[in-house]
């Protein structure tokens, strides 16, 4: 693998499972990528490379690896992919290095980051959906477990730039006039499976199969798109929440032997994401007047484990 000079440089800011598994296929196309990650894992690549396993290939790439937000410098592409916790302080930071015409995009998860980032530095993000099942087992290498493709929008010359550049890469990314409603539609599957795999320690396979969960997943369903209507936001397609609940119990099988994010953080005994999920949804519900007592009750309990970390 080699880097072509004709490619844009990609920064991933946050290289873990998504940032390693979406920096990893752009560095094995040609583009030259650097990854700024925790020193474990930029150890690991400098000595060995970065290790894809893929349910379509196994590779090892070796795009540059840095543990320095400094190393950002020159981007024109950057993967912002840092747990939502690090958000403000990460950005506020990265906002020394890059220039005003680079492409930050946020891939992470819940629905307000982009506006979060924008609040602490200034950067305006491209709101990016994510869709893939990755971990990352040991530093330096990404395990694909399934599926592999964004969604940005709305509708900009830099928002169809930035498509074109990811599908030249063979990475499949869709364009939305409804970005915030697409946010929603992936807040919907996360809010209604993450906690409850973490909770339980299962795989979505597992909740599936336990009709007790699968009335859990039904409930959180109803109460985020209740939230979602009070708001004024339409997840595309999911009108009807029996829709909804069908589409969660359908990612459930494709992606049966994946644990959620929240399910590896708490495995790990780190911090998880569960204030822009379900925490994000009991919030929004006690400012609008409506009652999510399943979300809040998913969020309290993951927030007490959290306490023992």
């Amino acid at each position: 693998m080699t880097t072509d000079k004709n490619w844009p440089k990609v920064a991933v800011v946050g290289a873990g499972a998504v940032g390693g598994y979406f920096g990893g296929l752009l560095a094995r196309a040609g583009a030259p990528v650097t990854m700024i990650g925790r020193p474990a894992f930029v150890e690991a690549v400098r000595k060995s490379g970065l290790r894809l396993d893929t349910v379509q290939f196994q590779e090892t790439v070796h795009p540059a690896a840095s543990t320095e937000l400094s190393d950002t410098a020159g981007a024109d592409y950057v993967l912002f992919c840092v747990k939502t916790t690090d958000t403000a302080l990460v950005s506020k930071e990265l906002a020394k290095y890059i220039s005003p015409s680079t492409v930050v995009l946020s891939l992470q998860n819940g629905v307000n980051n982009a506006e979060e980032i924008r609040k602490a530095s200034g950067i305006e993000a491209i709101s990016t959906v994510v869709y893939v099942a990755a971990s990352a087992p040991s530093p330096g290498t990404v395990k694909h477990l399934g599926r592999g493709d964004l969604v940005i929008g709305p509708h900009s010359p830099k928002v169809e730039q930035t498509a074109e550049f990811f599908s030249r890469a063979k990475l499949p990314c869709r364009i939305s006039d409804n970005i915030d409603g697409e946010l929603w539609t992936k807040l919907v599957w996360n809010c209604a499976l993450n906690a409850v795999s973490g909770l339980g320690r299962v795989t979505y396979g597992e909740i599936i199969a336990s009709e007790d969960a699968k009335r859990v997943v039904e409930a959180v369903v109803y109460e985020v798109l209740a939230v979602a209507k009070k708001k004024g936001i339409q997840p595309p397609g999911l009108e009807d929440p029996k829709t909804a609940i069908a589409g969660a119990f359908l990612i459930g099988q494709q992606m049966s032997g994946t644990r959620s994010s929240t399910a590896q953080d708490m495995a790990r005994g780190k911090r998880t994401e569960i204030d822009s999920l379900n925490g994000y949804i009991a919030r929004l519900g006690a400012e609008l007047g409506v009652p999510v007592p399943v979300n809040h009750t998913l969020y309290t309990l993951v927030k007490l484990q959290e306490a023992n970390f």
